[in-house]
Protein backbone atom coordinates (compact mmCIF):
# COMPACT_ATOMS: atom_id res chain seq x y z
CA UNK A 1 0.00 0.00 0.00
CA UNK A 2 1.41 3.49 -0.88
CA UNK A 3 1.67 6.15 1.79
CA UNK A 4 -0.40 8.51 2.94
CA UNK A 5 1.31 12.15 2.54
CA UNK A 6 0.24 14.99 4.73
CA UNK A 7 -3.17 13.19 5.20
CA UNK A 8 -3.80 12.60 1.48
CA UNK A 9 -4.05 8.90 -0.16
CA UNK A 10 -2.67 9.04 -3.75
CA UNK A 11 -5.51 8.59 -6.62
CA UNK A 12 -4.85 6.24 -9.79
CA UNK A 13 -5.08 6.35 -13.14
CA UNK A 14 -5.49 3.10 -15.42
CA UNK A 15 -3.15 3.52 -18.34
CA UNK A 16 -5.16 2.06 -21.68
CA UNK A 17 -3.57 0.59 -24.88
CA UNK A 18 -2.77 3.97 -26.69
CA UNK A 19 -0.28 5.07 -28.80
CA UNK A 20 1.11 7.94 -26.30
CA UNK A 21 5.34 8.28 -26.10
CA UNK A 22 5.27 9.48 -22.82
CA UNK A 23 3.93 8.82 -19.30
CA UNK A 24 3.79 12.86 -19.26
CA UNK A 25 1.44 13.06 -22.86
CA UNK A 26 -0.53 10.30 -21.82
CA UNK A 27 -1.55 12.38 -18.14
CA UNK A 28 -1.75 15.70 -20.32
CA UNK A 29 -4.45 14.37 -22.06
CA UNK A 30 -5.81 12.35 -20.04
CA UNK A 31 -5.91 15.08 -17.70
CA UNK A 32 -6.33 18.62 -19.65
CA UNK A 33 -7.30 21.07 -16.72
CA UNK A 34 -3.61 20.48 -15.89
CA UNK A 35 -0.87 21.71 -18.15
CA UNK A 36 2.39 20.16 -19.09
CA UNK A 37 4.12 22.20 -16.92
CA UNK A 38 1.95 21.49 -13.57
CA UNK A 39 2.62 17.71 -14.32
CA UNK A 40 6.32 17.81 -15.05
CA UNK A 41 6.58 19.28 -12.02
CA UNK A 42 4.93 16.90 -9.76
CA UNK A 43 6.74 14.33 -11.47
CA UNK A 44 10.06 16.02 -10.89
CA UNK A 45 8.96 16.70 -7.38
CA UNK A 46 8.06 12.70 -6.99
CA UNK A 47 4.32 13.07 -6.66
CA UNK A 48 3.49 10.12 -9.38
CA UNK A 49 4.39 7.36 -8.58
CA UNK A 50 3.64 3.48 -9.83
CA UNK A 51 2.72 0.81 -7.86
CA UNK A 52 5.75 0.03 -6.10
CA UNK A 53 6.11 4.07 -5.01
CA UNK A 54 8.62 4.76 -7.35
CA UNK A 55 8.99 7.64 -8.37
CA UNK A 56 7.77 8.38 -12.11
CA UNK A 57 10.28 10.98 -14.46
CA UNK A 58 8.83 12.89 -17.16
CA UNK A 59 10.27 11.29 -19.94
CA UNK A 60 9.40 7.54 -19.31
CA UNK A 61 8.07 5.70 -22.40
CA UNK A 62 4.29 5.04 -22.29
CA UNK A 63 3.81 1.69 -21.22
CA UNK A 64 -0.40 0.21 -21.46
CA UNK A 65 -2.60 -1.81 -18.94
CA UNK A 66 -0.90 -0.77 -15.96
CA UNK A 67 -1.37 2.28 -13.58
CA UNK A 68 0.11 5.17 -12.13
CA UNK A 69 -0.65 7.10 -8.74
CA UNK A 70 -0.17 10.52 -8.43
CA UNK A 71 -0.62 12.55 -4.88
CA UNK A 72 -2.71 15.43 -5.76
CA UNK A 73 -2.31 19.29 -5.00
CA UNK A 74 -5.21 22.03 -4.65
CA UNK A 75 -3.12 25.52 -5.55
CA UNK A 76 -4.81 28.17 -3.10
CA UNK A 77 -7.36 26.31 -1.52
CA UNK A 78 -9.65 28.33 1.09
CA UNK A 79 -9.18 28.30 4.97
CA UNK A 80 -12.58 26.51 6.01
CA UNK A 81 -13.57 27.88 9.56
CA UNK A 82 -15.95 25.02 10.06
CA UNK A 83 -14.69 22.47 12.59
CA UNK A 84 -15.52 18.95 13.58
CA UNK A 85 -15.81 17.23 17.34
CA UNK A 86 -14.68 13.52 18.10
CA UNK A 87 -17.57 12.22 19.78
CA UNK A 88 -15.93 8.52 19.76
CA UNK A 89 -12.99 6.36 19.34
CA UNK A 90 -11.43 3.21 20.01
CA UNK A 91 -9.12 0.62 18.56
CA UNK A 92 -11.76 -0.20 15.48
CA UNK A 93 -13.55 3.06 15.29
CA UNK A 94 -13.62 7.22 15.20
CA UNK A 95 -17.02 9.20 14.81
CA UNK A 96 -16.92 12.81 14.24
CA UNK A 97 -19.98 15.20 14.80
CA UNK A 98 -19.58 17.20 11.09
CA UNK A 99 -20.50 21.03 10.54
CA UNK A 100 -22.65 21.84 7.62
CA UNK A 101 -20.04 22.81 4.47
CA UNK A 102 -17.73 20.94 5.72
CA UNK A 103 -16.82 17.82 2.76
CA UNK A 104 -16.24 14.49 4.47
CA UNK A 105 -13.90 13.06 1.36
CA UNK A 106 -11.31 15.13 -1.15
CA UNK A 107 -13.08 15.85 -4.30
CA UNK A 108 -12.78 18.58 -6.84
CA UNK A 109 -11.82 22.09 -5.19
CA UNK A 110 -11.57 20.20 -1.88
CA UNK A 111 -8.74 18.54 -0.54
CA UNK A 112 -6.72 19.28 3.09
CA UNK A 113 -9.93 21.68 4.07
CA UNK A 114 -12.00 18.06 4.41
CA UNK A 115 -12.96 15.83 7.61
CA UNK A 116 -11.35 12.30 6.52
CA UNK A 117 -7.52 14.66 5.93
CA UNK A 118 -8.09 16.99 9.14
CA UNK A 119 -8.85 13.87 10.94
CA UNK A 120 -6.01 11.99 9.62
CA UNK A 121 -3.73 14.51 10.64
CA UNK A 122 -5.32 14.90 13.96
CA UNK A 123 -5.04 11.36 14.84
CA UNK A 124 -2.19 10.37 13.23
CA UNK A 125 -4.03 7.25 11.96
CA UNK A 126 -3.02 7.81 7.88
CA UNK A 127 -5.22 4.50 7.36
CA UNK A 128 -8.39 6.29 8.65
CA UNK A 129 -10.84 5.32 6.35
CA UNK A 130 -14.74 6.61 5.89
CA UNK A 131 -17.70 3.85 6.49
CA UNK A 132 -19.89 6.33 4.78
CA UNK A 133 -20.26 9.66 3.20
CA UNK A 134 -22.67 12.44 4.09
CA UNK A 135 -23.58 15.72 2.05
CA UNK A 136 -21.12 18.80 2.64
CA UNK A 137 -23.85 20.40 3.43
CA UNK A 138 -25.35 18.34 5.84
CA UNK A 139 -24.25 18.03 9.48
CA UNK A 140 -24.07 15.14 11.38
CA UNK A 141 -22.66 11.52 12.88
CA UNK A 142 -19.60 10.48 10.27
CA UNK A 143 -17.93 7.23 10.72
CA UNK A 144 -14.50 6.35 9.91
CA UNK A 145 -12.61 2.39 10.22
CA UNK A 146 -8.98 2.76 11.82
CA UNK A 147 -8.27 -0.65 10.47
CA UNK A 148 -8.37 -1.34 7.05
CA UNK A 149 -9.11 -5.01 7.08
CA UNK A 150 -12.27 -4.32 9.57
CA UNK A 151 -14.12 -2.06 6.24
CA UNK A 152 -15.31 -4.73 4.58
CA UNK A 153 -17.68 -6.19 7.70
CA UNK A 154 -19.18 -2.38 8.23
CA UNK A 155 -19.60 -1.95 4.66
CA UNK A 156 -21.69 -4.66 4.68
CA UNK A 157 -23.66 -2.95 7.32
CA UNK A 158 -24.54 -0.32 5.15
CA UNK A 159 -25.13 -2.36 2.26
CA UNK A 160 -27.74 -5.20 3.89
CA UNK A 161 -29.52 -2.55 5.53
CA UNK A 162 -28.44 -3.21 9.13
CA UNK A 163 -27.86 0.25 10.16
CA UNK A 164 -30.54 2.37 12.00
CA UNK A 165 -29.87 5.94 10.23
CA UNK A 166 -31.96 8.63 12.14
CA UNK A 167 -32.13 12.40 10.92
CA UNK A 168 -33.42 15.39 11.40
CA UNK A 169 -34.91 18.13 8.73
CA UNK A 170 -36.69 21.22 8.97
CA UNK A 171 -38.78 22.29 5.96
CA UNK A 172 -42.45 24.34 5.43
CA UNK A 173 -45.05 22.72 7.17
CA UNK A 174 -48.24 21.45 5.66
CA UNK A 175 -51.50 20.54 7.89
CA UNK A 176 -52.95 18.18 4.58
CA UNK A 177 -50.03 15.79 4.98
CA UNK A 178 -50.74 12.84 7.83
CA UNK A 179 -48.11 11.52 9.56
CA UNK A 180 -46.21 9.26 9.71
CA UNK A 181 -46.18 8.57 6.01
CA UNK A 182 -43.74 6.66 3.74
CA UNK A 183 -42.34 7.39 0.42
CA UNK A 184 -41.15 5.20 -1.91
CA UNK A 185 -39.69 5.78 -5.18
CA UNK A 186 -37.27 5.16 -8.06
CA UNK A 187 -34.73 7.70 -8.11
CA UNK A 188 -32.23 8.24 -11.40
CA UNK A 189 -29.79 10.59 -12.30
CA UNK A 190 -31.28 13.99 -12.88
CA UNK A 191 -30.85 16.31 -15.65
CA UNK A 192 -27.79 18.00 -14.13
CA UNK A 193 -24.91 16.22 -12.61
CA UNK A 194 -25.40 17.40 -9.35
CA UNK A 195 -29.19 16.55 -9.53
CA UNK A 196 -31.41 12.96 -8.90
CA UNK A 197 -34.94 13.22 -9.94
CA UNK A 198 -38.04 10.79 -9.69
CA UNK A 199 -38.33 8.54 -12.27
CA UNK A 200 -41.80 7.65 -13.36
CA UNK A 201 -43.38 5.16 -11.78
CA UNK A 202 -43.93 2.08 -13.99
CA UNK A 203 -44.16 -1.99 -14.41
CA UNK A 204 -40.84 -2.24 -15.28
CA UNK A 205 -39.32 0.19 -12.32
CA UNK A 206 -39.47 -1.06 -8.85
CA UNK A 207 -38.64 1.80 -5.82
CA UNK A 208 -34.80 1.89 -5.08
CA UNK A 209 -35.36 4.56 -2.32
CA UNK A 210 -37.53 4.70 0.83
CA UNK A 211 -37.95 7.04 3.56
CA UNK A 212 -39.92 7.04 6.51
CA UNK A 213 -41.14 10.64 7.72
CA UNK A 214 -42.22 12.31 10.62
CA UNK A 215 -43.45 15.22 11.87
CA UNK A 216 -42.15 16.34 15.70
CA UNK A 217 -42.74 19.83 16.01
CA UNK A 218 -44.69 22.54 14.20
CA UNK A 219 -43.52 26.43 14.27
CA UNK A 220 -45.68 28.39 12.65
CA UNK A 221 -45.55 28.03 9.03
CA UNK A 222 -42.45 25.56 9.47
CA UNK A 223 -42.03 22.19 10.67
CA UNK A 224 -38.93 19.57 12.55
CA UNK A 225 -39.23 16.16 11.24
CA UNK A 226 -37.34 13.27 11.24
CA UNK A 227 -36.26 10.81 8.74
CA UNK A 228 -35.75 7.27 8.75
CA UNK A 229 -33.79 6.49 5.26
CA UNK A 230 -34.21 2.68 4.89
CA UNK A 231 -31.92 3.16 1.74
CA UNK A 232 -28.82 4.72 0.83
CA UNK A 233 -29.63 6.44 -2.11
CA UNK A 234 -27.24 9.91 -2.95
CA UNK A 235 -29.45 12.57 -1.98
CA UNK A 236 -32.56 10.62 -1.46
CA UNK A 237 -33.96 12.44 1.65
CA UNK A 238 -33.83 15.79 -0.12
CA UNK A 239 -35.67 14.88 -2.98
CA UNK A 240 -38.39 12.86 -1.23
CA UNK A 241 -38.58 15.76 0.96
CA UNK A 242 -39.18 18.24 -1.76
CA UNK A 243 -41.34 15.36 -3.58
CA UNK A 244 -43.97 16.48 -1.12
CA UNK A 245 -43.46 19.63 -1.54
CA UNK A 246 -41.93 20.30 1.83
CA UNK A 247 -37.75 21.33 -0.22
CA UNK A 248 -35.81 21.63 2.97
CA UNK A 249 -34.58 24.37 4.36
CA UNK A 250 -31.28 26.26 3.04
CA UNK A 251 -31.88 23.47 -0.22
CA UNK A 252 -29.71 25.08 -3.48
CA UNK A 253 -30.14 21.71 -5.11
CA UNK A 254 -33.59 21.02 -4.60
CA UNK A 255 -36.58 21.21 -6.03
CA UNK A 256 -34.57 23.97 -8.38
CA UNK A 257 -30.54 24.02 -8.95
CA UNK A 258 -29.79 27.81 -7.66
CA UNK A 259 -26.12 28.87 -8.74
CA UNK A 260 -23.51 28.14 -6.72
CA UNK A 261 -20.50 29.27 -4.94
CA UNK A 262 -20.57 30.76 -2.13
CA UNK A 263 -21.66 29.21 1.33
CA UNK A 264 -24.44 31.34 3.56
CA UNK A 265 -23.80 30.32 7.31
CA UNK A 266 -26.96 31.76 8.10
CA UNK A 267 -28.68 29.74 5.86
CA UNK A 268 -27.34 26.53 6.22
CA UNK A 269 -29.56 23.24 4.84
CA UNK A 270 -31.49 22.28 7.29
CA UNK A 271 -30.42 18.37 7.51
CA UNK A 272 -28.72 16.60 10.48
CA UNK A 273 -27.62 13.12 10.28
CA UNK A 274 -28.50 13.10 14.02
CA UNK A 275 -28.08 9.10 15.33
CA UNK A 276 -26.46 5.82 13.93
CA UNK A 277 -26.90 2.30 15.53
CA UNK A 278 -25.67 -1.14 14.53
CA UNK A 279 -24.03 -4.16 16.16
CA UNK A 280 -20.79 -4.14 15.46
CA UNK A 281 -19.79 -7.04 13.10
CA UNK A 282 -16.07 -7.11 14.68
CA UNK A 283 -17.34 -6.98 18.70
CA UNK A 284 -20.86 -7.96 18.13
CA UNK A 285 -21.67 -5.35 20.94
CA UNK A 286 -24.62 -3.02 19.96
CA UNK A 287 -23.34 0.49 19.08
CA UNK A 288 -25.55 3.69 18.89
CA UNK A 289 -24.02 7.52 18.37
CA UNK A 290 -25.68 10.60 18.06
CA UNK A 291 -24.70 14.22 17.17
CA UNK A 292 -24.87 17.08 19.83
CA UNK A 293 -25.89 19.29 17.37
CA UNK A 294 -29.38 20.76 16.80
CA UNK A 295 -31.12 22.61 13.73
CA UNK A 296 -32.46 25.92 14.33
CA UNK A 297 -35.97 27.25 12.94
CA UNK A 298 -35.36 30.54 10.83
CA UNK A 299 -36.43 33.78 12.66
CA UNK A 300 -39.77 34.18 12.94
CA UNK A 301 -40.16 37.08 9.80
CA UNK A 302 -38.19 34.90 7.46
CA UNK A 303 -39.79 33.31 4.95
CA UNK A 304 -38.89 31.76 1.61
CA UNK A 305 -35.96 29.72 1.14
Amino acid sequence: MLPVRDGVGPSQVALPAGQWASLLDFLVQRFPAISMAEWTCRMEAGDVVDGTGRRVAPGEPYLPLGRLYYYRTVANEPANAARASVLFEDELLVVADKPHFLPVTPSGDYLQETLLVRLRRQLGFDALTPLHRIDRETAGIVLFAKQPATCAGYHALFAGRAVAKVYQAIAASNPLLRFPLERASTLVEGGHFMQMREAPVDAAREANAQTRIELVETRGAHARYRLHPLTGKRHQLRVHMAALGLPILGDRIYPALLPQGGDEPGNPLRLLAQSIAFRDPVTGLERSFASRQRLDFPPPAASGR
